[in-house]
């Protein structure tokens, strides 16, 4: 066990203790002023509150995404719940492209989603905070859609899938 610092545990110790915690994989989504639309691998992703709809994703500030989802002109986001066989699209957002005809984009209530998802929420920006190295952007959902496929799931710096029937 690693001794207590002041500053902190370590980055090395952080990575490694909740790379043990299990996620869904979503690719964050936003439209730049000039129409571009960008894409981020995310699993640093909750929701926040039921009444006004919350959700939180936690963005490096070295990430092309912050820059976009700071501006002034980014107003809405979106966050793509992947599914079991999406893999190859939480690759190509991470910084790993495979052909981007492949990316399966469509329109949710105007915004740029990804086709064939779990789930996409479309969300305005409602407030920003302080997250360290990273910026946490609250998001107000306005749109979500939603299916029956089975989600892609990360664990211990892998990618998996449900044993079989979530518990009830």
């Amino acid at each position: 066990m690693t001794q207590p610092r002041p500053e902190g545990i370590g980055p090395e110790d952080f990575r490694a203790t909740l790379g043990r915690f299990a996620s869904g994989v979503t690719v964050i989504t936003a439209r730049e002023a000039d129409g571009t639309v960008h894409g981020m691998t995310a699993s640093a992703f909750v929701s926040v509150s039921l009444n006004p709809p919350l959700i939180l994703v936690s963005v490096d500030r070295r990430a092309h995404m912050h820059a976009t989802l700071l501006a002034e002109s980014t107003e809405q986001f979106a966050v793509n719940i992947l599914a079991q066989d999406q893999a190859h699209l939480s690759n190509h957002f991470a910084g790993r492209p495979g052909p981007e005809e492949a990316v399966p984009w469509r329109e949710q209530a105007g915004f740029p989603v990804l086709g064939g998802t779990v789930a996409s929420l479309v969300c305005r920006k409602y407030q920003m905070l302080d997250g360290g190295d990273h910026t946490l952007f609250v998001g107000l959902i306005t749109s979500t859609e939603y299916s029956d496929r089975p989600p892609l799931l990360y664990f211990s710096g892998k990618y998996g899938a449900l044993a079989g029937d979530p518990l009830l």
